[in-house]
């Protein structure tokens, strides 16, 4: 049982961390930059493997 408690507790933590980094990533965002990378992709249809 303590094993259990301690993997919720530790997958808990992690998820909250990841959080705080990706919130703190999203602050330093800038949607002109991301759409000129966007920009730069090709428009070609996916290949059979990558169709959802």
């Amino acid at each position: 049982m303590n094993q259990f408690v301690m993997l919720a507790l530790a997958e808990k933590v992690a998820t909250l961390q990841a959080i705080g980094y990706l919130e703190e990533r999203a602050k330093r965002g800038n949607r002109e930059k991301l759409l000129a990378v966007l920009a730069k992709a090709p428009d070609v249809e996916p290949e059979e493997y990558d169709r959802l």
